[in-house]
């Protein structure tokens, strides 16, 4: 039988418990380093073979990190450009990510759209770009001439994106095959390789009727990051798809004083809202939040994910987060607080033992 007595203690060894938590995680969030884990990184152009790109072939910068054994493996990101940006201009945000530990691949998708006012040709990411991709990588790992021979995790990746980019890559989030984001021909199936994607100034609507598509991420973890001032893609706009990403595991990290383009080299006036953040500051924090996101969940990184989860709000001046994980299952939460139970009766008998033998010896 429970009594009121074992209760109490359980409750008290709860809160305790808690409380030793909590110191924890601050001793834990004080001792992280949320700086990048190498110091410097490298970066190569190639040609990546496509399906949808007017030419069939995209030319691709891709960066890594200088590690010190050549038998570090490199899980890959791919960073999904913005409409109309080439991919140079986020050298700054992918040369960061990539000291995180990561390959980070940035072709420039060149493709035709056609629509109502007729056809437009420029920079234009889809989502079969995500299969693409991984297939090169698995490739370029067997190739002896590349710099990251052998170092290529291509089962392990992630995605990055950025405005029209970050739209392509909430639909392949949610495993759907979207008009413009998608070949309707191709179809898109999401790879199982595809662990977690983080975008910036970026939302997910019906493009015929402006409304925001629910977002099934089938417990794969999914991150916003918006400019609290981004006049092109509006952070209503955001906090609207982030409410709609099925409560998994997703994040929602707001940026003080970022426009639009806080996250390429330079601020462009296509967002006719100026940025009160300096771009320097802007460009690393995008990358530091979006890096550690993708630490957290394609390397299982403990600390990286109390930083995103629990402490970087804190740490950070100019970031808000909201966020959602998933709790213990109540069958785990009755063992753990049936546990600590016993562990606050046998603490409360030792603690007599010794309060008797000062009272005796005193």
């Amino acid at each position: 039988m429970i009594t009121s007595t074992t209760l109490k203690v359980t409750w008290l060894a709860f809160l305790t418990t808690t409380v030793i938590s909590s110191i924890s995680s601050k001793v834990v969030a004080a001792n992280f380093n949320p700086n990048p884990i190498y110091s410097n990184s490298g970066r190569y152009t190639t040609v990546i073979p496509v399906t949808g790109s007017n030419s069939g072939l995209d030319s691709t910068d891709i960066y890594y990190p200088i590690t010190p054994s050549s038998e570090t493996t490199l899980p890959v990101v791919l960073l999904l450009q913005g409409a109309l940006v080439e991919r140079d201009d986020y050298a700054n945000y992918a040369s960061r990510v990539a000291k995180y530990g990561f390959v980070v691949v940035v072709p420039d998708h060149t493709r035709t759209l056609v629509g109502p006012m007729g056809s437009f040709t420029g920079f234009f990411p889809d989502q079969h770009l995500i299969n693409d991709v991984l297939n090169f990588m698995e490739d370029e790992n067997r190739n002896t001439n590349s710099p990251l021979a052998g170092q290529i995790d291509f089962n392990t990746a992630g995605l990055l994106g950025h405005s029209f980019g970050g739209a392509v890559g909430l639909a392949s989030m949610a495993n759907i095959c979207l008009p413009v984001l998608c070949n309707a021909t191709l179809g898109f199936s999401r790879p199982t390789a595809l662990k977690a994607g983080i975008f910036y100034g970026a939302s997910l609507r019906n493009q015929m009727t402006g409304e925001s598509i629910p977002i099934n991420n089938s417990g794969v973890p999914t991150g916003l990051i918006a400019g609290e001032r981004d006049g092109v893609a509006s952070l209503l706009s955001t906090i609207t798809t982030y409410q709609n990403i099925h409560p998994d595991t997703k994040l929602l990290a707001t940026l003080q004083g970022a426009n639009h383009y806080g996250i390429t080299n330079e601020d462009s006036s296509r967002d006719p809202v100026r940025p009160t953040l300096d771009q320097a500051t802007a460009t690393e924090t995008i990358a530091r939040w979006s890096a550690l996101f993708l630490q957290a969940h394609l390397l299982d990184n403990q600390e990286a994910f109390d930083y995103v989860y629990r402490t970087g709000d804190n740490l950070d001046i100019n970031v808000m987060v909201r966020s959602s994980i998933p709790e213990p299952s109540l069958k785990l939460s009755i063992i753990v607080l049936g546990g600590l139970g016993v562990l606050s009766i046998f603490n409360s008998k030792v603690n007599r033992k010794i309060s008797s033998h000062f009272t005796k010896k005193h």
